[in-house]
């Protein structure tokens, strides 16, 4: 007999435990198989723990640890408990996957582009399985969404991008490396490149505003053309004042320029506007 109580236990371990363990697996695979035996400097307390590992031989995973104790206790009362009591769930899982699992991957010993480009895509990976749960692991993450919280005003990316920067450069002095800093610079890009596309890329698509008089016309084109569905909102012009038709169509990067030149055709004057859409969800694109 299926009960309630084995129901959710599955629900537990399908939605949250194997990604966690998965993405801890990918991030762990790509730090010690690639950055560490490169020894380029990395960003987030992986960043920090590589560079104790490199000077004094501690144990990346354990200082990891060690480095979010404090930084949980300070952070708490900004994240959310269930946020909080997750993501110190998924800290477990990858330092112990850096420090029990990681020592019997293979390791990559060849050139240091090569490893600071699988350290990226392999983090980002692991990273973005992770966010997707909706979990971290823990770090930079508490840290940039306190900040985040205190100061609402300031553009997430900025602090991230300015966090990272400064352990790049940090990690590039101590260990009086040039190239590691670019080698650093390209693993973060790469890494936070892949977690976008991994996490809304695989949907992306174009998005056109077409502000116009010829609004029914221009549907009929869009459905022979793309058999795309459209929206049509009545705009009103801040400098003519005068009502217009405002259309609306997600469509995937491959249908946007032939439906540009054809409703061109339609309505040479018209204001055409093309976006770039990270996500799209609905008939015909993803469902949920």
């Amino acid at each position: 007999m299926i009960t309630f109580s084995s129901i959710s236990t599955a629900k537990l371990i399908r939605k949250e435990l194997i990604p966690e363990i998965c993405g801890s697996l990918l991030a762990a695979f790509g730090i010690h198989s690639f950055a560490l035996h490169a020894a380029f400097p990395m960003t987030g307390f992986s960043g920090i723990s590589a560079l104790f590992y490199y000077f004094f031989q501690i144990p990346v995973g354990t200082f990891n640890l060690l480095l979010n104790i404090p930084v949980a206790f300070f952070c708490y009362k900004f994240l959310g408990k269930r946020f909080f009591f997750r993501s110190v769930r998924c800290l477990l899982f990858f330092s112990l996957a850096l420090d029990l699992a990681a020592p019997y991957f293979p390791v990559y010993t060849g050139e240091r582009l090569l490893a600071a480009i699988c350290t990226g895509v392999f983090c980002g990976l692991g990273f973005s399985i992770i966010y997707m749960s909706g979990t971290s692991t823990g770090g930079m993450d508490f840290i940039t969404m306190s900040v985040k919280f205190k100061h609402p005003h300031l553009p997430l990316g900025k602090i991230i991008f300015t966090s990272d920067t400064i352990l790049v450069l940090l990690g590039g002095f101590l260990l009086h490396d040039i190239d590691g800093i670019i080698y650093g610079i390209i693993t973060s890009y790469l890494s936070s490149f892949v977690i976008d596309k991994f996490m809304y890329g695989m949907d992306t698509g174009k998005l056109a505003l077409i502000i116009t008089e010829h609004g029914d016309q221009i549907c009929q084109t869009i459905d022979q053309i793309s058999e795309r569905g459209c929206t049509i909102l009545t705009a009103y012009g801040g400098y003519s004042k005068l009502e217009k038709q405002m259309v609306i169509c997600a469509c995937n990067n491959k249908q946007m320029y032939p439906l540009k030149s054809a409703i061109k055709k339609v309505d040479p004057n018209c204001f055409f506007i093309i976006l770039e859409s990270n996500e799209v969800i609905g008939e015909g694109f993803k469902t949920n």
